[in-house]
Parts: structure tokens; sequence; C-alpha cells
């Protein structure tokens, strides 16, 4: 799998391997302090191929068939974490950090899921982008990071930020610009 070295850095900050066609690290406990392989089977790459396939039509439709492809990794790998009960914006702060992933935890595990299903050939509309960072304490917004993939038309990043959404929301997708904006 080819990686870009913003990419590769979301593996080697934590030792950890990148994803690959078969395989990825599931990272939680907040910077991927607790971790469990995620092994493709067959019926998991029918049930993702089945759910991107249904935003074929458009880059719209495309970026909605993510949401729900992260729909079903947190399905997938929440009642093995014990993730089932993670909260949205989980920091330090919510005291319950082996239950949940931290912006970190959830910009490699998206990332990774879209990693493998850019490496299957799903993604027709989108690439899987660098990931991205925010935060300026002097605006009073503190420090973020998510998942990104870039419209291949119009070559427009796109955030796919599944920390501000409790177990089983959509992850929240918007304009990088607009991401950015964001506190």
């Amino acid at each position: 799998m080819q990686l870009t070295p913003q990419q590769s850095e979301l593996y080697t900050s934590v030792s950890t391997s990148p994803p690959t066609a078969e395989t990825m690290t599931v990272c939680y406990g907040f910077v991927c302090r607790r971790r469990i392989e995620l092994d493709f089977t067959a019926a998991d790459r029918k049930a993702l191929a089945q759910i991107i396939a249904a935003g074929k039509a458009s880059a719209i439709a495309e970026r909605a068939a993510i949401q729900k492809a992260v729909m079903w990794f947190d399905r997938k790998v929440g009642p093995t974490l014990g993730t089932t009960t993670r909260i949205a914006r989980a920091d330090i702060r919510s005291g319950a950090d082996a239950k949940n992933f931290d912006c970190w935890d959830s910009t490699r595990n998206v990332s990774s899921l879209l990693l493998v299903l850019q490496e299957w050939g799903l993604l027709k509309h989108h690439t899987v982008g660098n990931p991205r960072y925010r935060g300026n304490i002097l605006a009073m917004q503190l420090p973020h990071n998510t998942a990104v993939i870039v419209e291949k038309q119009s070559r427009m990043e796109w955030a796919v930020d599944m920390w501000t959404t409790r177990y089983l929301q959509p992850p929240d997708v918007m304009l990088v610009e607009q991401w950015l904006r964001e506190e």
C-alpha cells in the first residue's frame, strides 16, 4: 500500500504497522495505548463493497456511503473493544479512556479503513488524503485532527471525523476549510 509521509506518520508515531488489504490495527484508549488487529473476512469485504457501491453515482453519494462504512466499522469493533458506550469528543477529561477513541485514535482508524477501501478499489470519486490538524489556543480552539478524503474531480478536501460523534452515529463529513473553523 502506497502511503504519503503524513499517512505513514500516523503509524510510525505509535509504533504500529499501516493497514494492508487484509488487516488493520484498531487503536483505542487514547493515542493508541490499546490496540487490536482487525482481520477482514470475505463477509466483511462483501459488506463494505455493498455499502460503498451504493455511492457509485456521485461524489456526494460516495461521501454518504463512506459515512455508512465508518458506522459499519464502529458496529464491528465496538463490542470487542467495549466502545459501544463511547462518547462524542472524548478526551482525558472524560475519564473513560479505555472505552473511547480520542481524536488521534479516530483519525488513525478512519484513515486506515479508508486506505483499505482504496486498496480494494472501492472508492471511485475520492482518494485518501493526508490527515489534517487544527488548533489555536488564542482563538479558544482546542487541538484536534481528522481523516481526510480528496474528491478526484474538484480536488476539494473533505474531513471524515468520527471523534465528534458517539457510537453508531454517522461521522461528520464536511469541507476541510469548514472543519478548520469549527471549535
